[in-house]
């Protein structure tokens, strides 16, 4: 039982750094950011900080592997699905509630003090997952015909994010990840089917 108190408790301040992690660089990059201040905003002390990170270099690292392994295991199962099972608002879908539990890491890795180089290990993690998947489904189109087209989609799919972000994710992700789908399949096209 204390086991299980102690888990609690850690996942319950690791949360509480994230957040005031996450508000810090929303404002000024990560060099500006000290951990006194860190923890201040967060409500621990240093120590505590200390117990789980080495610094605020540790602390970003960690947040990123943790939204990278979290961005592979929605990615994982696109290999396996075949047929029917295999559409791309399933692959929509699964990407943008990924990214909707991350919100406050995509915010911050879009906005002006992001770690765009993070962001661009996601879109080339995705890249070779959703080729090998976007082969099966469309399966005349050539090898260089899909990576312009996961370009397109990366490129599209971020406007729409950001978008989607600064308006509070009003919309369900099935919205989302269906307007998307609709985007890449008709182009200009989806505004008349609405």
């Amino acid at each position: 039982m204390k086991e299980r108190g102690r888990d609690h408790r850690t996942r319950v301040t690791k949360m509480l750094i994230r957040k005031a992690f996450t508000q810090l660089l929303s404002t000024r990059p990560i060099q500006a950011i000290t951990v006194r201040e860190l923890c201040e905003r967060a409500g621990i002390n240093r120590g505590t900080f200390y117990a789980h990170y080495r610094d605020i270099y540790d602390l970003m690292e960690q947040i990123e592997t943790e939204m990278m392994e979290d961005f592979q295991a929605v990615l994982e199962p696109l290999l396996v699905a075949k047929g029917p099972d295999l559409t791309p608002l399933k692959i929509t879908t699964s990407i943008f509630q990924c990214l909707k539990e991350n919100a406050d890491i995509c915010t911050v890795t879009l906005g002006p003090y992001g770690d765009k180089t993070f962001a661009r290990r996601l879109i080339n993690l995705g890249q070779e997952r959703c080729l090998e998947s976007y082969t099966a489904f469309f399966e005349g189109a050539s090898r260089k015909q899909l990576e312009y087209f996961y370009s397109f989609v990366c490129a599209g799919s971020i406007g729409l994010l950001e978008k989607w972000l600064s308006e509070g994710m009003q919309q369900s992700v099935e919205e989302i990840a269906r307007m998307t789908e609709d985007i890449m399949m008709y182009g200009i096209g989806f505004l008349r089917s609405s």
